[in-house]
């Protein structure tokens, strides 16, 4: 390496990835905040990740490595210690007499080359991959691998399992949960399926709404994995034939997560469900949620009409709750009284009084609701309409001077009128209160280390003609270890926004059908979901399968 002894800045301005006022600007930065100049330039948007990576590989000939389908030996990982693998982010991956390769994200850290040659004996061979890789590669043998290996040459031979192995924070069991959490809350996943089967266990982790096997382990561990989650949430270990809901609160690498764990019993023992929250993260601001500029100015004036009801529409996990705890932060003011009523309390807001249901007491949607409004509450959040009496309370509230915010399942936003009809509400209250409706989908996003232009399909022609778009230029992702081969990271919103106008609030009155309502929606301006998806190809943003896989479907 001693030949390579190159300035990263220098490398990136000679392939002309970024200028020379820019490597300044950075330079500037970098004195103040004392960051790596490569992690600098990316979160300045300068570059890329994969850019970088490219640059490492071709000037210098630092050989990249994808760790998504890379086979590493359990044996080898044990050469660096845990403690150094996790500072400098690096993890072995083969050696060869005295040479040992290693995967770096940073393969110019100099100092981290001579602690690791230090500590191991080896002469190090530095090998390049991404952050998110090796965090991920370093969870599964360091956190993971260590604990099964212990609790599997530990099994007791009874039936019972001990107290001390679920309980004490140094037994194989707890470290591999905690590695378990701690790896899925590094990726970003949103929830942990333990699925159990007749002769081996899946732990299965939901990314960016996909979900995948993630490990299997041998079906002896089950019943203590099992013991170890329901003892975190506080759920009865020794009722197995019953569903169980609990929850979990727990530091990780420094942030607090928030954890809603679902216990199911079927043939083969208990399922259990994870549901992650990163309570770090905080909630976003209406202007980040991706609203395009007309369905944000709509959206906007809704959450801020002064009385009536807003709902949020789709399925589950389309992102509604993000959107209305979103609009109740930006209407979080000294001046104004809010209260919310959920199942369950997902963030804690700051000023807001909120109300966790519990139907085992009686304290319903209905039953909370009602309270609500006696407490002299400015703006109301239900946490979803599921039957009549809630949504005769909630529209009635509406009526009577208050803002009321809450969600419900309907397919599209001009749906909501006829599922209020099915549900017993008079349509001349429906169209006295409704102030718009905001029907929304996940798609996940083109992964920005891989994205690549193509030209489209004839397929994908005639579905953006549809749409009066012609374009000779799509975008997909090419599949890196950023997105796991995937070529997609992350997911955006897409919207079909609906602001109740007074040709509408006839309409609705009148008793008008479905499709006559989405005419005359159209013609004000309504840009469907599949609209909204399209605009979001165009941008470059997403994919044409992605947004008709999401929003096709009516």
């Amino acid at each position: 390496m001693n030949g390579a002894r190159k300035r990263l800045g220098d490398l990136l301005v000679e392939s002309g990835v970024i200028t020379e006022t820019e490597l300044q600007e950075a330079l500037r930065e970098q004195g103040r905040t004392k960051q790596k100049l490569g992690d600098l330039l990316i979160a300045q948007g300068y570059m890329t990740e994969q850019q970088l990576i490219e640059v490492l590989e071709f000037q210098l000939g630092i050989p990249h490595v994808s760790l998504f389908k890379y086979q590493i030996d359990p044996s080898i990982a044990q050469i660096i210690p845990e403690s150094l693998a996790r500072r400098y982010q690096v993890i072995p991956l083969h050696k060869e007499g005295g040479k040992l390769m290693v995967a770096m994200a940073d393969p110019l850290d100099y100092f981290a080359i001579e602690e690791l040659r230090m500590s191991t004996g080896f002469r190090i061979e530095p090998a390049i991959s991404t952050k998110e890789e090796l965090q991920r590669a370093i969870a599964r043998f360091y956190g993971l691998q260590d604990s099964m290996s212990q609790i599997m040459g530990e099994l007791p031979t009874q039936d019972e399992i001990g107290e001390m192995e679920i309980t004490d924070e140094d037994s194989p069991v707890v470290r591999l949960v905690n590695g378990m959490i701690q790896q899925a809350v590094q990726l970003q996943v949103s929830d942990i399926h333990v699925d159990p089967g007749e002769t081996q266990v899946l732990i299965r982790y939901r990314l960016d709404g996909e979900l995948r096997t993630e490990r299997v382990i041998p079906k002896a561990m089950q019943g203590y994995i099992t013991a170890r989650l329901k003892i975190m949430a506080k759920l009865n270990i020794a009722e197995r034939r019953l569903p169980q809901d609990g929850r979990i609160k727990m530091q990780v690498d420094y942030r607090t997560v928030d954890i809603r764990i679902s216990s199911l019993p079927t043939i083969h023992g208990e399922k259990l469900v994870l549901r992650i929250l990163d309570l770090s993260v905080g909630v976003k601001g209406i202007e980040q949620l991706g609203f395009s500029a007309d369905n944000y100015r709509l959206f906007k004036g809704m959450v801020e009409s002064p009385y009536g009801i807003v709902l949020l529409t789709g399925p589950t996990g389309s992102g509604k709750t993000t959107t209305l705890y979103s609009a109740l932060q930006h209407l979080n003011r000294d001046s104004e009284n809010i209260i919310t009523v959920e199942d369950p309390v997902e963030y804690q807001l700051e000023g807001i009084n909120q109300v966790h249901v519990n139907p085992a007491i009686g304290l319903t949607f209905a039953a909370g609701l009602r309270s609500i409004l006696r407490q002299d509450p400015n703006i109301v959040m239900v946490g979803e309409i599921r039957d009549s009496e809630t949504a005769e309370i909630a529209i009635r509230a509406s009526l009577t001077g208050h803002l009321v915010l809450s969600t419900l399942h309907t397919n599209d936003a001009v749906s909501t009128v006829t599922r209020f009809r099915d549900m017993g509400i008079a349509s001349y209250l429906i169209a006295s209160s409704l102030v718009g409706v905001v029907a929304q989908r996940l798609v996940r996003r083109i992964c920005p280390d891989c994205r690549r232009a193509h030209e489209p399909t004839e397929q994908e022609r005639i579905l953006l003609r549809s749409y009066g778009i012609e374009t000779d230029v799509l975008h997909r992702g090419a599949g890196c270890g950023s997105c796991s081969k995937t070529g997609y990271r992350g997911r955006i919103a897409i919207h079909e926004v609906l602001a109740i106008t007074d040709e509408l609030r006839r309409m609705i009155g009148d008793d008008a059908s479905v499709l006559e309502l989405r005419a005359a929606a159209e013609r004000a301006g309504l840009a469907g979901l599949l609209q909204d998806g399209m605009d979001k190809v165009l941008q470059g943003q997403t994919t044409v399968q992605e947004v008709m896989r999401e929003a096709a479907m009516r």
